[in-house]
Protein backbone atom coordinates (compact mmCIF):
# COMPACT_ATOMS: atom_id res chain seq x y z
CA UNK A 1 0.00 0.00 0.00
CA UNK A 2 1.39 3.41 -0.97
CA UNK A 3 1.73 5.90 1.90
CA UNK A 4 0.01 9.27 1.57
CA UNK A 5 2.47 12.14 1.74
CA UNK A 6 1.93 15.67 2.94
CA UNK A 7 2.88 18.05 0.14
CA UNK A 8 4.15 20.69 2.60
CA UNK A 9 7.11 18.74 3.93
CA UNK A 10 7.27 15.44 2.04
CA UNK A 11 6.62 13.26 5.10
CA UNK A 12 3.85 10.69 5.27
CA UNK A 13 0.64 12.43 6.38
CA UNK A 14 0.19 10.02 9.31
CA UNK A 15 3.73 10.69 10.56
CA UNK A 16 3.20 14.43 10.34
CA UNK A 17 -0.09 14.19 12.24
CA UNK A 18 1.66 12.22 14.99
CA UNK A 19 4.40 14.85 15.15
CA UNK A 20 1.80 17.57 15.67
CA UNK A 21 0.08 15.81 18.57
CA UNK A 22 2.37 16.79 21.51
CA UNK A 23 2.25 20.49 20.66
CA UNK A 24 -1.49 20.47 20.02
CA UNK A 25 -2.13 18.70 23.31
CA UNK A 26 0.08 21.20 25.14
CA UNK A 27 -1.60 24.27 23.62
CA UNK A 28 -5.07 22.77 24.14
CA UNK A 29 -4.21 22.00 27.76
CA UNK A 30 -3.03 25.57 28.36
CA UNK A 31 -6.17 26.95 26.67
CA UNK A 32 -8.31 24.70 28.88
CA UNK A 33 -6.45 25.90 31.96
CA UNK A 34 -7.14 29.49 30.86
CA UNK A 35 -10.87 28.72 30.74
CA UNK A 36 -10.70 27.07 34.14
CA UNK A 37 -8.85 29.92 35.82
CA UNK A 38 -11.60 32.35 34.78
CA UNK A 39 -13.80 30.75 37.43
CA UNK A 40 -11.58 32.19 40.17
CA UNK A 41 -12.52 35.50 41.85
CA UNK A 42 -11.07 38.58 40.09
CA UNK A 43 -9.62 36.43 37.29
CA UNK A 44 -12.87 36.28 35.35
CA UNK A 45 -12.33 39.81 34.02
CA UNK A 46 -9.54 38.43 31.81
CA UNK A 47 -10.37 36.52 28.65
CA UNK A 48 -9.15 32.91 28.22
CA UNK A 49 -6.94 34.17 25.38
CA UNK A 50 -5.05 36.52 27.68
CA UNK A 51 -4.70 33.88 30.37
CA UNK A 52 -3.48 31.39 27.77
CA UNK A 53 -0.61 33.58 26.57
CA UNK A 54 0.38 34.38 30.18
CA UNK A 55 0.47 30.67 31.06
CA UNK A 56 2.33 29.88 27.86
CA UNK A 57 5.00 32.49 28.57
CA UNK A 58 5.37 31.21 32.13
CA UNK A 59 5.66 27.60 30.97
CA UNK A 60 8.24 28.41 28.31
CA UNK A 61 10.44 30.53 30.57
CA UNK A 62 10.20 28.43 33.74
CA UNK A 63 10.07 24.90 32.32
CA UNK A 64 10.88 25.20 28.63
CA UNK A 65 8.87 24.19 25.58
CA UNK A 66 9.81 20.58 24.68
CA UNK A 67 11.42 20.20 21.26
CA UNK A 68 8.92 17.52 20.25
CA UNK A 69 6.09 20.01 20.85
CA UNK A 70 7.45 22.54 18.35
CA UNK A 71 5.61 21.25 15.24
CA UNK A 72 2.23 21.31 16.98
CA UNK A 73 2.90 24.72 18.53
CA UNK A 74 3.72 26.13 15.09
CA UNK A 75 0.57 24.54 13.66
CA UNK A 76 -1.53 26.19 16.38
CA UNK A 77 0.05 29.60 15.71
CA UNK A 78 -0.69 29.40 12.01
CA UNK A 79 -3.41 27.01 10.88
CA UNK A 80 -5.61 26.98 13.99
CA UNK A 81 -5.35 30.75 14.29
CA UNK A 82 -6.53 31.30 10.72
CA UNK A 83 -9.40 28.85 11.09
CA UNK A 84 -10.50 30.63 14.29
CA UNK A 85 -10.54 34.00 12.55
CA UNK A 86 -12.78 32.52 9.86
CA UNK A 87 -15.20 31.30 12.56
CA UNK A 88 -15.11 34.75 14.16
CA UNK A 89 -17.22 35.91 11.23
CA UNK A 90 -20.16 33.89 12.58
CA UNK A 91 -20.47 36.35 15.46
CA UNK A 92 -21.56 39.20 13.19
CA UNK A 93 -24.41 39.82 10.75
CA UNK A 94 -25.15 42.57 8.25
CA UNK A 95 -28.30 43.39 10.23
CA UNK A 96 -26.23 44.10 13.35
CA UNK A 97 -24.00 46.43 11.37
CA UNK A 98 -27.11 48.22 10.07
CA UNK A 99 -28.33 48.76 13.65
CA UNK A 100 -25.31 50.92 14.36
CA UNK A 101 -26.39 53.32 11.62
CA UNK A 102 -24.40 55.35 9.15
CA UNK A 103 -23.29 57.87 11.77
CA UNK A 104 -22.20 55.20 14.22
CA UNK A 105 -20.29 53.31 11.53
CA UNK A 106 -18.60 56.56 10.47
CA UNK A 107 -17.51 57.18 14.08
CA UNK A 108 -16.15 53.64 14.36
CA UNK A 109 -14.34 53.70 11.01
CA UNK A 110 -12.84 57.15 11.50
CA UNK A 111 -11.69 56.26 15.00
CA UNK A 112 -10.10 53.03 13.79
CA UNK A 113 -8.22 54.56 10.88
CA UNK A 114 -7.09 57.63 12.85
CA UNK A 115 -5.88 55.49 15.78
CA UNK A 116 -3.96 53.15 13.51
CA UNK A 117 -2.27 56.01 11.63
CA UNK A 118 -1.49 57.92 14.83
CA UNK A 119 0.01 54.87 16.52
CA UNK A 120 2.23 53.88 13.60
CA UNK A 121 3.33 57.52 13.15
CA UNK A 122 4.19 57.91 16.82
CA UNK A 123 5.94 54.54 16.77
CA UNK A 124 8.30 55.79 14.05
CA UNK A 125 8.79 59.05 15.93
CA UNK A 126 9.88 57.44 19.20
CA UNK A 127 11.83 54.60 17.60
CA UNK A 128 9.57 51.56 18.04
CA UNK A 129 10.12 48.83 15.43
CA UNK A 130 7.65 48.99 12.55
CA UNK A 131 6.24 45.50 13.08
CA UNK A 132 5.66 46.00 16.80
CA UNK A 133 4.11 49.44 16.25
CA UNK A 134 1.72 47.97 13.67
CA UNK A 135 0.67 45.20 16.06
CA UNK A 136 0.00 47.67 18.89
CA UNK A 137 -1.92 49.83 16.40
CA UNK A 138 -4.03 46.90 15.20
CA UNK A 139 -4.79 45.64 18.70
CA UNK A 140 -5.77 49.09 19.95
CA UNK A 141 -7.80 50.19 16.95
CA UNK A 142 -9.69 46.97 16.17
CA UNK A 143 -10.20 44.16 18.66
CA UNK A 144 -7.32 43.52 21.03
CA UNK A 145 -5.45 40.23 21.01
CA UNK A 146 -7.44 38.78 18.08
CA UNK A 147 -6.42 41.72 15.88
CA UNK A 148 -2.79 41.47 17.01
CA UNK A 149 -2.45 37.86 15.95
CA UNK A 150 -4.49 38.40 12.77
CA UNK A 151 -2.32 41.37 11.75
CA UNK A 152 0.80 39.34 12.44
CA UNK A 153 -0.15 36.90 9.68
CA UNK A 154 0.92 39.58 7.21
CA UNK A 155 3.39 41.70 9.22
CA UNK A 156 5.29 38.57 10.35
CA UNK A 157 6.79 40.24 13.41
CA UNK A 158 8.72 38.29 16.05
CA UNK A 159 6.79 36.25 18.62
CA UNK A 160 8.09 38.58 21.34
CA UNK A 161 6.53 41.50 19.46
CA UNK A 162 3.18 39.68 19.43
CA UNK A 163 3.41 39.00 23.16
CA UNK A 164 4.38 42.60 23.91
CA UNK A 165 1.51 43.95 21.80
CA UNK A 166 -0.97 41.60 23.46
CA UNK A 167 0.30 42.72 26.87
CA UNK A 168 -0.19 46.39 25.94
CA UNK A 169 -3.73 46.02 24.66
CA UNK A 170 -4.63 43.81 27.64
CA UNK A 171 -3.35 46.28 30.24
CA UNK A 172 -4.89 49.37 28.70
CA UNK A 173 -8.09 47.61 27.67
CA UNK A 174 -8.51 46.50 31.27
CA UNK A 175 -7.93 50.07 32.47
CA UNK A 176 -10.69 51.24 30.10
CA UNK A 177 -13.00 48.47 31.30
CA UNK A 178 -12.83 49.78 34.88
CA UNK A 179 -12.56 53.49 34.06
CA UNK A 180 -15.33 53.96 31.49
CA UNK A 181 -18.30 53.00 33.74
CA UNK A 182 -17.36 55.88 36.08
CA UNK A 183 -17.78 58.50 33.35
CA UNK A 184 -21.23 58.46 31.65
CA UNK A 185 -22.89 60.71 34.24
CA UNK A 186 -19.94 63.10 34.44
CA UNK A 187 -19.83 63.39 30.64
CA UNK A 188 -23.63 63.51 30.31
CA UNK A 189 -23.66 60.56 27.90
CA UNK A 190 -26.91 58.80 27.04
CA UNK A 191 -26.92 54.96 27.07
CA UNK A 192 -26.73 55.04 23.24
CA UNK A 193 -23.78 57.46 23.22
CA UNK A 194 -21.95 55.60 25.99
CA UNK A 195 -22.45 52.26 24.26
CA UNK A 196 -21.09 53.67 21.00
CA UNK A 197 -18.08 55.16 22.80
CA UNK A 198 -17.30 51.89 24.56
CA UNK A 199 -17.76 49.83 21.39
CA UNK A 200 -15.67 52.20 19.29
CA UNK A 201 -12.70 52.46 21.64
CA UNK A 202 -12.28 49.65 24.21
CA UNK A 203 -9.92 46.94 23.01
CA UNK A 204 -11.38 43.45 23.62
CA UNK A 205 -14.98 42.31 23.01
CA UNK A 206 -15.22 40.94 26.55
CA UNK A 207 -13.96 44.24 27.97
CA UNK A 208 -16.58 46.17 25.98
CA UNK A 209 -19.36 43.92 27.26
CA UNK A 210 -18.19 44.28 30.86
CA UNK A 211 -17.89 48.08 30.65
CA UNK A 212 -20.98 48.84 28.56
CA UNK A 213 -23.45 46.79 30.62
CA UNK A 214 -22.44 48.73 33.74
CA UNK A 215 -24.59 51.56 32.36
CA UNK A 216 -27.61 49.33 31.82
CA UNK A 217 -28.89 46.85 29.20
CA UNK A 218 -29.50 49.49 26.51
CA UNK A 219 -25.89 50.68 26.66
CA UNK A 220 -24.64 47.12 26.92
CA UNK A 221 -26.51 45.84 23.88
CA UNK A 222 -25.58 48.82 21.69
CA UNK A 223 -21.96 48.73 22.84
CA UNK A 224 -21.70 45.04 21.95
CA UNK A 225 -23.18 45.59 18.49
CA UNK A 226 -20.90 48.60 17.90
CA UNK A 227 -17.89 46.50 18.91
CA UNK A 228 -18.85 43.64 16.60
CA UNK A 229 -19.23 46.14 13.76
CA UNK A 230 -15.72 47.33 14.55
CA UNK A 231 -14.50 43.71 14.37
CA UNK A 232 -15.90 43.61 10.82
CA UNK A 233 -13.18 46.10 9.85
CA UNK A 234 -10.54 43.52 10.77
CA UNK A 235 -10.79 42.13 7.22
CA UNK A 236 -10.02 45.34 5.27
CA UNK A 237 -7.28 46.23 7.78
CA UNK A 238 -5.48 42.92 7.26
CA UNK A 239 -5.88 43.28 3.49
CA UNK A 240 -4.41 46.80 3.65
CA UNK A 241 -1.46 45.60 5.74
CA UNK A 242 -0.91 42.78 3.25
CA UNK A 243 -0.82 45.26 0.36
CA UNK A 244 1.66 47.47 2.21
CA UNK A 245 3.86 44.45 3.01
CA UNK A 246 3.76 43.29 -0.62
CA UNK A 247 4.65 46.75 -1.92
CA UNK A 248 7.50 47.09 0.58
CA UNK A 249 8.87 43.67 -0.39
CA UNK A 250 8.77 44.62 -4.07
CA UNK A 251 10.38 47.98 -3.31
CA UNK A 252 13.29 46.24 -1.60
CA UNK A 253 14.01 44.23 -4.74
CA UNK A 254 12.38 40.96 -3.68
CA UNK A 255 10.05 41.08 -6.68
CA UNK A 256 6.33 40.61 -6.88
CA UNK A 257 6.71 36.85 -6.75
CA UNK A 258 8.25 37.05 -3.31
CA UNK A 259 5.77 39.52 -1.85
CA UNK A 260 3.23 38.17 0.55
CA UNK A 261 -0.30 37.69 -0.81
CA UNK A 262 -2.31 40.87 -0.15
CA UNK A 263 -5.54 38.89 0.42
CA UNK A 264 -5.00 36.04 2.93
CA UNK A 265 -7.54 33.24 2.46
CA UNK A 266 -8.79 33.47 6.04
CA UNK A 267 -9.95 37.06 5.45
CA UNK A 268 -12.17 35.85 2.61
CA UNK A 269 -13.38 33.07 4.89
CA UNK A 270 -14.19 35.60 7.61
CA UNK A 271 -16.29 37.66 5.18
CA UNK A 272 -17.98 34.51 3.87
CA UNK A 273 -18.99 33.52 7.40
CA UNK A 274 -20.44 37.00 8.01
CA UNK A 275 -22.48 36.55 4.83
CA UNK A 276 -23.61 33.07 5.84
CA UNK A 277 -24.61 34.25 9.31
CA UNK A 278 -26.58 37.09 7.70
CA UNK A 279 -28.53 34.77 5.39
CA UNK A 280 -29.00 31.68 7.56
CA UNK A 281 -30.35 31.71 11.10
CA UNK A 282 -28.25 29.31 13.11
CA UNK A 283 -29.81 27.63 16.19
CA UNK A 284 -28.91 29.44 19.40
CA UNK A 285 -27.24 26.31 20.82
CA UNK A 286 -25.08 25.91 17.73
CA UNK A 287 -24.10 29.58 17.75
CA UNK A 288 -23.12 29.41 21.43
CA UNK A 289 -21.03 26.30 20.75
CA UNK A 290 -19.29 28.00 17.82
CA UNK A 291 -18.49 31.07 19.92
CA UNK A 292 -16.96 28.80 22.55
CA UNK A 293 -15.01 26.84 19.92
CA UNK A 294 -13.70 30.05 18.33
CA UNK A 295 -12.52 31.40 21.68
CA UNK A 296 -10.85 28.07 22.50
CA UNK A 297 -9.02 27.99 19.16
CA UNK A 298 -7.84 31.57 19.59
CA UNK A 299 -6.68 30.66 23.10
CA UNK A 300 -4.68 27.75 21.66
CA UNK A 301 -3.04 30.13 19.18
CA UNK A 302 -2.11 32.57 21.93
CA UNK A 303 -0.86 29.74 24.13
CA UNK A 304 1.42 28.81 21.23
CA UNK A 305 2.62 32.42 21.01
CA UNK A 306 3.44 32.29 24.69
CA UNK A 307 5.34 29.02 24.26
CA UNK A 308 7.59 30.79 21.74
CA UNK A 309 8.16 33.95 23.80
CA UNK A 310 11.39 34.66 25.66
CA UNK A 311 10.97 37.11 28.57
CA UNK A 312 14.56 38.28 28.19
CA UNK A 313 13.74 39.42 24.65
CA UNK A 314 10.61 41.16 25.93
CA UNK A 315 12.69 43.12 28.45
CA UNK A 316 15.09 44.06 25.67
CA UNK A 317 12.24 45.91 23.92
CA UNK A 318 12.40 48.55 26.65
CA UNK A 319 9.70 50.94 27.80
CA UNK A 320 9.03 52.78 24.53
CA UNK A 321 6.54 50.24 23.12
CA UNK A 322 4.63 50.38 26.42
CA UNK A 323 4.50 54.18 26.20
CA UNK A 324 3.26 53.78 22.63
CA UNK A 325 0.48 51.49 23.88
CA UNK A 326 -0.52 54.08 26.47
CA UNK A 327 -0.53 56.88 23.91
CA UNK A 328 -2.66 54.78 21.55
CA UNK A 329 -5.10 54.02 24.38
CA UNK A 330 -5.39 57.71 25.29
CA UNK A 331 -5.82 58.73 21.67
CA UNK A 332 -8.58 56.26 20.84
CA UNK A 333 -10.48 57.11 24.04
CA UNK A 334 -10.36 60.88 23.55
CA UNK A 335 -10.76 60.92 19.77
CA UNK A 336 -13.77 58.61 19.76
CA UNK A 337 -15.35 60.49 22.69
CA UNK A 338 -15.06 63.76 20.77
CA UNK A 339 -16.73 62.20 17.73
CA UNK A 340 -19.51 60.64 19.83
CA UNK A 341 -20.24 63.94 21.59
CA UNK A 342 -20.34 65.80 18.26
CA UNK A 343 -22.68 63.33 16.57
CA UNK A 344 -25.15 62.20 19.26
Amino acid sequence: MVAQYDIADGRPAKARSTALLPGLLLTAGIAGLGFGLRQLPMVGVLSPMILAIIIGIGFHNLIGTPARAKPGVTFAMRRILRAAIVLLGLQLTAAQVAEVGATGLAVIALTLVSTFLFTTWLGRLIGVERGLAQLIAAGTSICGASAVIAANTVTRAHDEDVAYAVACVTVFGSVAMFLYPLLPAALDLSPHAYGLWAGASIHEIAQVVAAAYQDGPAAGEFGTIAKLSRVMLLAPMVIALGLVAARRAAGHGHGAGHARPPMPWFVLGFLAMVGLNSLVTLPAEMKAALVLLTTFMLSMALAAMGLETDIAKLRAKGVRPFLLGFAAFAFIALFSLALVMMTT
